[in-house]
Formats: structure tokens, C-alpha cells, sequence
């Protein structure tokens, strides 16, 4: 067996500083010399191996393991997941239904203010839900700059948007990611978000409507913003602490919707806005049955994934249950029952998890499956191509999570994760105050909010036992310091830009957008800091 030892170099700060090496170097290769993520990523494993075994003393067969997992947790679940997601939404594109939901929603109210809780709140939201990795943003602020909104402003309102779904993205994959890699339950992380930023979530809407017509539009359109934001949130906290992360953007999207649809049948504002004070387009008249047909891959991706949600389904595979069979724990060899964490007696336990059946990814795999068998306009080929276009499209992200993952467990297991936490424990209670801003700057700098819990939530989590405070909260924090950092995240800002035809004019997009992201990032770090005072948890 192997002892951790959090303080190589005989001082706990310059322990520290070694351990957070990878890490930073990472960034600066980024940030610094615009390196791409694949080779900043594979730069930060080497060096990651090299601290592991030098100071920290960590065996190599250890290095290994601890790397082995890593990989094997980016491939299940959470290549799985984001694939499966990605495919269902190429499909509905190759059949044509996406043309058929798109003009669907566009032509619900010829009010831009409508028009912007309609598509970039609440079609933003499902679409981050289903499938995430920029989608949300490329599509609805093309569809926004082609209902006559001018492009800038059409980007910044679609990045300004997704701070509401950004934290819940592809399946609730940076939830679900934060909880396995911050060692917290996914359900107790759940109803931190809620929380933590569900009274962001809740301003969105009206601070959308502001940025367009600014107060006296908010009062002209209130009903429609206060039913909207009603809905969504009530619906979206509903579902993170009874069912957790997976539908928290797919349903709030749908009800949202509902809600956008109801109310412009029973009021109207009083005057139309236009932001060129032009004519509105002329609406497309579609048949209902069509428009609920084309709906339909969603309507199964979401009654899936509800019945994988519930409590008696997950029940079945949970410990004692009667498909635990259908369960298999890989423990990992260099790990397991090798590696003493520092300060315990006991060797630790580190499985790898498959679960075939149970597996978020499988649901939406059978949502894919049942969408094909009643899509005509799809044949087999289709199919086929559709799923390797979406590798080809998805390779290099997924290949960096993997990257990040192989560095940050090893970071965890070699103790140089502890020995930042307890470092960094030295702020004691003023810890959570600047918490958040670690998630900011993971996701600023990687673009994902899943390769910033990857990168940070572990550390969070660990630092928060260290000063007496719910991990839980923390890796939250982390999570929704991220999920404000995507308004302005590089990856984010290149996205919108070249959606709505900006591409080269980033700056503009960036210079629009950047207050935003930072008086919502001071409200998380002082609402962070109350909560871990009064100590608020599950």
C-alpha cells in the first residue's frame, strides 16, 4: 500500500504550488499561446504524471490506475451521454422537423420581446437540455437575426439567455459530472443549484426584456415575463430536487413554451416592438398535426429520460436491488485497496461503474431508436451517417474531457488535489466568498462547464470539508460560477459570432456582453458566501 502525503516539499503552500502546475500550465498554453485544447491538454497529463511520481512519490502502477479511470469515466458515461444527445438532434435535422420547429415557434408573436422569451429563454433552454456544446446559442441567435434582430444584439441576448439551462446542459451532464468528480450525491448537488441559482434564473427573463426595450418594455410585457419566469423556474427546481439534472432544461424549456403559447392567445402587448421599428414578417401557416409530428423525437427523449429519473426506476439498479446484477463495479488495479488517502488507515475503493441498462445515455439511445422507427423521412443510412458525423463533430471535445479527466484524477489520487485544498483552507470562512470565481475561471478559460467541474470540483469539495462547509455548496458554486462564465467564455462568444455572421468581430460581442457575467458572478459569490453562514443543506 501507498500513502498519500499532501506535504512533499515540507511546506504546505510550496506543496501547493507544485501540485497546481498542470493546471496552470494548462491554461497558459490557452490563454497565453492559443495552443489547442488537445495538445494543452496532453502537455498537462505529462507534467500531471511527472508531480504525481515527483515529489508526491506516487507508485507508477497508482499513476496508472488513477489515469485508467479517468479515461474510462469520459467514455461512460459521459461521452455516451453527450453522443447519444447529439445524434438525436442531427437526426431531427436531417428529417427536416427542425425546419418545421423552428418557423413553429418564430411565428408565435411578431413582439420581439415575446420573441425573445420564446426562442432565446425558453427554445434556448430545451435545446441546451438536448443537446448543449453551443447549440442553444448558434441556433436561436441565427433565428432571432432572422426575425430582423440586429447581430449583435441577437448573440449577446442568446449568451445572456443561457445562464438559466448553461448549468444543466446535454442531460445534466455538468451536474452529474460534478457530483462523481466532487464525490458529493448528484441529488444533494441538485438542490444546492436550486439554491444557489435558481434566483438568477428567475431574473433572466426580466433582464432579457430590459436589455431590448429596457423598463418600460418590462411593463408593457410583465404578464408574459412573469408567467414565464413563473413557470420555468417552478418547473426546473421541481424537477432538480425530485428527479435531479437530467430534465432540468428539457421540461422548463417545454412548460416555458406552453406558457409563451397560452398567454399570447388571451394578450397582447399594447404596441408591437420592433428593433428597427420595421414591419413585422408575415407568418407561415402551418397545420397543428405537422407541427406536433415534428415535435415528436422530443416529446420521447423527454418521456424516456423521465422514466430513467424516477426514484423506483433508479431503485432497481440501486444496491439490494433486483437488477443489481446489471450493475458491474470494475475496481481499478494501482488504486484500489493500494492508495491510503492522507490521513486514513484504510486503502481507498475506486470502481469503475458500467451500467448498460440504467445509464442516461441508453435512454436517450431508445429515444433515438423509437424516433427513427417513426420518422419515414430517415432510412438506415441516414442513421448510420448521422451517428459518425456526430464523432467527427464531437472527437476533439471529448478527447480534451478525457485529457482533463486523466490530469484531475491523478491530481485527486496522488494528494496534490488535497494539498491545494488545504492550502487554499486558509482563507477559512471567507473561502466561499471567492469560490464561485474558480468555476468562472475554469469555464472562461475551457469553454465547458463540464471540463470546469472536471477541472475544479474535487478541489471545492475538498477544501469545503477542510473549513467546515457542505461540499455540496461549493461544487454548486462552482458549477454556477460557470455557468455565468459562458456568456463570455471565447468558445461561446466564437460560436455566436459566427451564427450570426460576426465572424472577426468577437470584441463587439464580448464588449456587450461582459457586465452581465460579472454583476451575476458578484450576486453568486455574496448569495454563496450567506448560504454557507447560515449553512443551508439537503
Amino acid at each position: 500500500m501507498w500513502q498519500q502525503d499532501i506535504d512533499p516539499v515540507g511546506q504546505l503552500w510550496v506543496s501547493a504550488l507544485v501540485a497546481i502546475i498542470p493546471i496552470l500550465v494548462f491554461l497558459i498554453c490557452l490563454v497565453v499561446f492559443k495552443l489547442r485544447g488537445i495538445v494543452a491538454g496532453l502537455i498537462a497529463v505529462v507534467l500531471q504524471i511527472v508531480i504525481a511520481m515527483w515529489p508526491f512519490g506516487m507508485p507508477v502502477p497508482s499513476v496508472a490506475g488513477a489515469g485508467l479511470l479517468g479515461l474510462l469515466t469520459a467514455i461512460w458515461p459521459i461521452a455516451y451521454i453527450i453522443i447519444m444527445a447529439v445524434w438525436l438532434y442531427r437526426l431531427t435535422v436531417a428529417s427536416g422537423r427542425f425546419d418545421i420547429i423552428r418557423t413553429s415557434i418564430s411565428s408565435v408573436s411578431p413582439d420581439q420581446r415575446v420573441q425573445v422569451l420564446l426562442i432565446a429563454f425558453c427554445f434556448g433552454a430545451f435545446l441546451e437540455g438536448a443537446a448543449g456544446f453551443g447549440v442553444p446559442i448558434a441556433i436561436c441567435a441565427a433565428l432571432l437575426v432572422q426575425l430582423g434582430f440586429r447581430p449583435v444584439k441577437a448573440a449577446m441576448i442568446c449568451l445572456v439567455a443561457n445562464v438559466a439551462a448553461g448549468a444543466y446542459g446535454a442531460i445534466g451532464i455538468p451536474v452529474i459530472v460534478g457530483a462523481q468528480v466532487g464525490e458529493v450525491d448528484v441529488m444533494a448537488l441538485s438542490f444546492q443549484m436550486v439554491l444557489v441559482l435558481q434566483l438568477l434564473s428567475f431574473v433572466t427573463p426580466f433582464l432579457l426584456v430590459v436589455i431590448l426595450d429596457g423598463v418600460k418594455g418590462l411593463r408593457e410585457t410583465l404578464p408574459m415575463v412573469l408567467g414565464v419566469s413563473i413557470a420555468y423556474n417552478a418547473a426546473q427546481a421541481l424537477i432538480l430536487i425530485t428527479l435531479g439534472p437530467e430534465l432540468a432544461d428539457i421540461l422548463p424549456g417545454l412548460v416555458g413554451m406552453v406558457v409563451v403559447f397560452m398567454i399570447s392567445r388571451a394578450w397582447k402587448p399594447s404596441r408591437v416592438f420592433r428593433e428597427d421599428g420595421g414591419e413585422p414578417p408575415a407568418p407561415v401557416k402551418q397545420e397543428f398535426g405537422e407541427v406536433v409530428v415534428a415535435w415528436s423525437p422530443f416529446y420521447i427523449l423527454t418521456a424516456v429520460i423521465f422514466v430513467w429519473s424516477i426514484p423506483w426506476f433508479k431503485a432497481l439498479f440501486a444496491a439490494g436491488g433486483p437488477l443489481e446484477a446489471l450493475v458491474f463495479k470494475i475496481p481499478i488495479p494501482g488504486v484500489t485497496g493500494v492508495i491510503v488517502p492522507a490521513g486514513k488507515d484504510a486503502a481507498t475503493t475506486a470502481t469503475w461503474d458500467w451500467a448498460p441498462i440504467s445509464a442516461t445515455g441508453t435512454a436517450i439511445l431508445i429515444a433515438v431508436l423509437i424516433t427513427f422507427f417513426t420518422t419515414p423521412q430517415l432510412n438506415g443510412r441516414q442513421l448510420w451517417d448521422e451517428l459518425v458525423a456526430t464523432v467527427r463533430q464531437l472527437w476533439e471535445a471529448l478527447l480534451l474531457i478525457a485529457l482533463i479527466l486523466i490530469v484531475a484524477n491523478i491530481a485527486n489520487y496522488s494528494g496534490g488535489s488535497a494539498s491545494i485544498a488545504n492550502a487554499l483552507a486558509g482563507a477559512g470562512a471567507l473561502f466561499p466568498l471567492f469560490s464561485p470565481i474558480i468555476g468562472w475561471f475554469g469555464v472562461f478559460i475551457t469553454g465547458s462547464v463540464v471540463n470546469n467541474n472536471t477541472l475544479f470540483a474535487q478541489l471545492q469539495s475538498i477544501t469545503a470539508q477542510h473549513i467546515g462547509v457542505d461540499p455540496t455548496l461549493l461544487v454548486a458554486a462552482n458549477t454556477s460560477g460557470g455557468a455565468v462564465a459562458k456568456i463570455v467564455s471565447p468558445q461561446s462568444i466564437a460560436i455566436a459570432a459566427g451564427a450570426v455572421g460576426l465572424a472577426g468581430r468577437e470584441s463587439d460581442i464580448l464588449r456587450a456582453s461582459i457586465k452581465y457575467s460579472l454583476w451575476m458572478l458578484v450576486y453568486i459569490c455574496v448569495w454563496v458566501f450567506l448560504l454557507s453562514l447560515v449553512g443551508l443543506s439537503l
